[in-house]
């Protein structure tokens, strides 16, 4: 006992201890954080085929072994969701340059876009495709969609997902078209001026009740009009323009009849 409690003195105890201290903290850590998100198990072909089209398609502005360019971000670790939004909604490949990607006509089917995606997904982990029951817009929850909408994304995206103009001539696009898949990538991903809404700040139940909400808007205004969905401004100026029409039309015929 004496031994020991004179070790405990020793100069290179508190390293030790810190040493052992940072193990188990990394340890504890490895074992209960959450494993990010990793792209489903592709075949060897589908990578191969993958690779084919990105050289074709792609490594002109992305490099060829997806690290970047100036200007052009590295496609290493962004994951295959990210790949599937950017060209299911034809963003990708970009026709021209400009402040953001404008969505188009895709130019690759949904077999070519897999093996793309599997192809950048196996340099590097990231988010997956989500599944079709995690973009079920039937399971989500309307009240609460909406709710989380307009505290996250109503600011530029508009209160009903109508899109807005950004800075610098770009512009949060309206998500009356946007398939459910995409609006989840979109949130997962951050594309473009977009943050990053991973599964830590908003869960994929919450995701999915986003999903709901959006699609129910598709419905059709329960109160009449919606004008655009643009809100206050365009409403305001219905109002004003009926209203004023009618007060003048109204002042016009009391003065033509007491003439």
């Amino acid at each position: 006992m004496k031994a020991l409690a004179a070790r405990r003195h020793h100069r290179f105890a508190p390293a030790v201890l810190l040493l052992l201290a940072l193990l188990v903290t990394g340890g504890v850590y490895a074992a209960l954080a959450p494993s990010p998100a990793s792209a489903d198990t592709a075949s060897t072909a589908d990578i191969e085929t993958g690779k084919k089209l990105f050289q074709a398609n792609c490594a002109t502005c992305h490099g060829a072994n997806a690290e970047g360019s100036p200007g052009v971000p590295s496609l290493v670790g962004v994951g295959a969701a990210a790949v599937d939004f950017q060209v299911s909604s034809g963003r990708m490949p970009m026709q021209m340059s400009g402040p953001q990607a404008i969505s188009k006509p895709r130019q690759m089917d949904e077999e070519q876009t897999a093996a793309l995606a599997a192809y950048v997904s196996s340099l590097g982990a990231g988010p997956a495709i989500p599944t079709d029951a995690q973009v079920d817009p039937a399971d989500g929850d309307i009240a609460n969609g909406m709710a989380l909408f307009r505290t996250n994304c109503a600011m530029c995206h508009n209160a009903v997902g109508a899109g807005g103009a950004l800075s610098e001539g770009k512009f949060a696009p309206a998500l009356w078209e946007t398939t459910p898949r995409n609006i989840y990538q979109a949130m997962l991903t951050g594309p473009q001026s977009m943050p990053v809404f991973n599964d830590a700040n908003v869960t994929p139940e919450e995701k999915q009740d986003i999903i709901a909400f959006l699609v129910d808007q598709r419905e059709g205004s329960a109160g009449g009009n919606a004008l655009g969905g643009l809100g206050p401004v365009s409403e305001g100026l219905w109002g004003w323009a009926v209203g004023m029409g009618v007060l003048i039309g109204a002042a016009v015929w009391i003065g033509a009849k007491s003439s």
